[in-house]
């Protein structure tokens, strides 16, 4: 099967510095990370992917040490430029900064495939109340730094819970012309009936902004032990939301490699599409994610 990946990561210990990745013994709010602490390139990503052929990918960067964003931006480019892999690049850009027009030149001149930025405004609700994420939302620098994004023709990759939607739905009408790509369907992590519902009514409120596509990706991180029958479900509510016009593949690997296989994230997600018909899987596994990061 032919695909995109638009939402992947990639590392090596040697050339950047992850401290989630160096800190050994520490759960993370999507489980033990001990099986990925180690270099993740892209060869390791083609063998994860074997027996699909993909025709590109998006890298979105994985929470590098601070001041080494540029170097993260710079190794990808090099991976990039030996193994044409990954196709686009989603930098860590700190949108806060008073200078981040000046960071953005820079990631720009050492990555020729620059496609956006990502400052995560949320992870999980408890993950979120000890790192205070989400005080980004308050500030008036970061909706600075998304109008800079937004000038200089790139994408926000928006990652957050759903608490957060209704406050960042509100920042977004400021902000018509940014092209925002909403990570991990959102963050579902309430799957009682309530959070559920709650979470399709903050769908709904970024689908009625047209600049906003989704990434179906980052699922099994929210049920480690969900049945196919759960992904999909979940997967259609997003698909029905945005419609398949506005909806990418993405992996997550390999993060999501710890609860599934990469083919099985694949068959979950097909099997989820192929109602809606062969044009409707082209769009998800390939024309929008070429689209939208320009591929």
């Amino acid at each position: 099967m032919q695909l995109i990946d638009a939402h992947h990561h990639l590392w090596d210990l040697q050339a950047v510095h992850y401290p989630w990745l160096e800190a050994r013994g520490v759960r993370r709010f999507f489980g033990d990370p001990t099986p990925i602490q180690k270099n993740y390139r892209v060869p390791d990503l083609r063998q994860d992917a074997a027996g699909h052929e993909l025709l590109g990918s998006v890298h979105v960067q994985v929470g590098c040490a601070p001041g080494q964003e540029l170097a993260e931006t710079r190794w990808l480019q090099r991976q990039a430029d030996k193994h044409r892999l990954p196709s686009a690049i989603v930098a860590a850009i700190d949108l806060t900064s008073a200078d981040v027009d000046d960071q953005i030149a820079e990631h720009r001149a050492a990555a020729p495939l620059l496609r956006g930025a990502r400052q995560i405004l949320g992870r999980e609700p408890q993950d979120d109340i000890r790192t205070k994420s989400g005080a980004l939302l308050l500030q008036s620098e970061f909706a600075q730094g998304l109008r800079s994004l937004a000038h200089h023709d790139l994408s926000f990759d928006l990652q957050l819970t759903v608490p957060q939607i209704p406050a960042f739905a509100t920042l977004l009408e400021e902000i018509p012309d940014l092209r925002v790509a909403l990570c991990h369907c959102g963050s579902p992590w309430d799957q009682s009936q309530a959070g559920l519902q709650t979470w399709k009514h903050g769908l709904a409120a970024l689908a009625g902004t047209p600049g906003v596509v989704c990434k179906l990706s980052g699922l099994s991180m929210f049920r480690p032990r969900g049945t196919t029958a759960d992904f999909v479900r979940l997967t259609s509510t997003v698909l029905e939301t945005f419609g398949p016009a506005r909806c990418l593949f993405g992996s997550n690997f390999p993060v999501d490699g710890l609860h599934r296989h990469y083919g099985d994230i694949v068959s979950a997600t097909h099997a989820a599409v192929a109602p809606l018909g062969a044009l409707a899987l082209r769009q998800v596994f390939v024309d929008n994610a070429k689209r939208f990061y320009r591929i």
